[in-house]
């Protein structure tokens, strides 16, 4: 038996692949341990859909500070991060996403004295192994593997390989399960929900599979994960209609990237600025009170004065809840990586300084309009010194004070506001 530990970085669906190793590891009398100093084996769960520095920094930043300790790289993998840890680090074991379910047999491997490499890309669903969950109140359910689209920018289908849908049955029966095992908020997570079932042919089906989870017995609310326009489109009545479902968070993540659709052509990301606008105002018109979340890569190859100046004017129109922003950086073996009109850094950091600041105005003034909001959260979170956090049916974080749980539902009255969450009063439980 070995003590093991696992750290996680990256998206949701990482996470998720950390709860299932785990599990996996704990059904084979190993110790899950919660910190690295404990453990005979550290896990580092990596993503490198945002480049591959960020983790080989992590893996080396680990062998330093505990050179004794054997380590295993998990998750998005390239074959360079790969190939560079191995150069780095000879005695580095691999085992990629698409074998998370092999985990045990190569922690076998590296007590045995080996250094392995299960890096396969068979198409296997991800659902029905065991979890150690790293919040006991939260489901995390997958339901696809990689992405269908093809952006300029992006790594995603490289690591990921080809889209690939699950059973829309075994993702219910997972969630059932997840309810049954005292879950209250359940997030479906992908590298793009949209996509689902676009691999089998047609249109995409996720509405059908959300109206079917609301279907289902219990207290619990569903946060339905990252979606692209263009997917949104061909199903947008259907969508409206679960997502008024008092099961469903009213909450969206919708990446833009830009607003201009010169750059989004050059992005390749298969809609236009009017699309995407269309989109949001259908939603909004159907439920005011939805929150909104976006994505912002600022300067991208070839991006104008004029072109990022339409980008903060979309931002600034759309009044987004939630920004989510990157500088542009050149992936390996990405076509946007290969163009010749890279902009310096300093531009980068300009222009995202200047959208940072558009956001936080923005957000703040979003969420000063729920001061004064009663109602019930769901307390989901430990804060930061002895606070909770909860959220309400718009999925706004709320702080709150008191001696409450994970799972309790609470009622609070919202009495201030920051740009990133809310401060409750407890009016009674």
């Amino acid at each position: 038996m070995s003590k093991i530990f696992v750290e996680t970085h990256g998206c949701s669906a990482n996470l998720a692949e950390s709860e299932m190793m785990m599990g996996i590891l704990q059904k084979e009398d190993h110790a899950v341990v919660h910190s690295p100093r404990d453990a005979d084996i550290i896990i580092h769960n990596a993503c490198t859909v945002k480049g591959e520095d960020t983790s080989l920094f992590s893996i080396r930043k680990i062998k330093e500070r505990f050179p004794d300790k054997k380590l295993i790289v998990s998750g998005c993998l390239t074959s360079n991060l790969i190939d560079t840890s191995r150069v780095l680090l000879p005695d580095v074991s691999f085992v990629n996403t698409h074998n998370v379910h092999r985990i045990g047999d190569v922690v076998d491997e590296v007590n045995n004295g080996n250094a392995v490499e299960i890096i396969s890309r068979d198409a296997r669903v991800k659902l029905g192994l065991p979890r150690i969950r790293k919040n006991s109140i939260v489901g995390i359910v997958p339901i696809l593997n990689s992405c269908n689209n093809h952006c300029t920018f992006c790594s995603v289908w490289q690591v990921k390989g080809k889209l690939f849908s699950y059973p829309q049955e075994e993702i219910i029966h997972e969630v059932s399960e997840s309810i049954k095992q005292g879950c209250k908020e359940i997030w479906l997570t992908s590298q793009d929900n949209g996509a689902y079932f676009i691999d089998k042919g047609g249109s995409p089906r996720y509405p059908s599979l959300l109206a079917s989870i609301c279907t289902l017995p219990g207290e619990f609310h569903v946060r339905f994960g990252m979606i692209n326009p263009q997917h949104i489109l061909p199903v947008i009545d259907e969508f409206i209609d679960v997502m008024k479902n008092e099961k469903m968070f009213k909450f969206l993540h919708i990446p833009v990237q830009s607003g201009s659709n010169t750059v989004l052509q050059r992005m390749d990301r298969g809609y236009t600025v009017e699309d995407f606008i269309s989109i949001i105002e259908k939603i909004r018109k159907e439920i005011p009170d939805i929150t909104f979340a976006t994505d912002i890569i600022c300067g991208f190859p070839g991006e104008t004065e004029e072109q990022a100046a339409q980008t903060e004017n979309l931002l600034d129109n759309l009044q987004f809840d939630v920004i989510n922003i990157s500088r542009f950086f050149p992936r390996k073996n990405t076509k946007a990586a290969r163009m010749v009109d890279q902009l310096h850094g300093r531009d980068k950091k300009r222009r995202s300084r200047k959208i940072t600041e558009l956001y936080l105005s923005t957000s703040l003034n979003k969420n000063k309009k729920w001061i004064g909001w009663k109602g019930k959260i769901l307390v989901d979170e430990q804060g930061k010194n002895g606070t909770l956090v909860g959220r309400n049916y718009a999925y706004k974080p709320v702080i709150i004070n008191g001696p409450y749980s994970l799972g309790d539902l609470v009622n609070v009255e919202i009495i201030n506001a920051s740009s990133f969450d809310l401060k409750g009063k407890i009016i009674s439980h």
